[in-house]
């Protein structure tokens, strides 16, 4: 199978995303920016088309074919991870309950830190079961972010603790 790639710079610094020739598979944060000059796919145009309009407080929902790796359970987690609305968050233990298992709350913070797409699948609106911050594979300076970011274009005030000036620099 082909894998294609492009980079693109955001306010959280440089993305990079990846794909098949249908559908994206993976977001890296802390990318080298690259510019390619071979073949690019329509999924990843299409792809940073829509971060950047994300970025820009224009789309709250992503309409991308994705195919991240990973296992059942993983997708059970980021299958009810998607359904978190922009603006909004949600507890791991809301997550755990939601694929059928209360105990599992560690369990979805795992998957989540295995999320290949992160944005698209906003497991940053996840948070802990105290209202707390809590991991991000992205590192938690970007978990802030894109949390403030979702609430100035949300009107929503969302609930976390959180409350130190955003200080990230790209």
């Amino acid at each position: 199978m082909a894998v294609f790639f492009i980079t693109m710079n955001s306010p959280i610094g440089v993305l990079k995303l990846v794909s098949d020739e249908l559908r994206l598979k993976m977001i890296e944060f802390n990318a080298d920016y690259i510019e390619v000059k071979t073949y690019i796919p329509e999924i990843l145009f299409r792809s940073k088309k829509q971060l950047e309009d994300y970025f820009l407080g224009n789309r709250q929902l992503f309409d991308l074919p994705i195919d991240p790796d990973g296992t059942d359970f993983q997708h059970r987690v980021w299958n009810n991870v998607v359904d978190v609305k922009y603006g909004f968050t949600k507890s791991y233990l809301e997550i755990a309950r939601a694929t059928g298992s209360e105990k599992s709350s560690r369990a979805v913070g795992m998957a989540n830190a295995r999320n290949a797409l992160p944005i698209v699948i906003p497991c940053h609106r996840i948070i802990g079961n105290n209202g707390k911050l809590t991991g991000y594979a992205g590192g938690l300076e970007r978990k802030k972010w894109l949390l403030f970011h979702e609430q100035q274009n949300s009107g929503k005030n969302l609930l976390f603790q959180e409350k130190e000036t955003m200080n990230f620099i790209s």
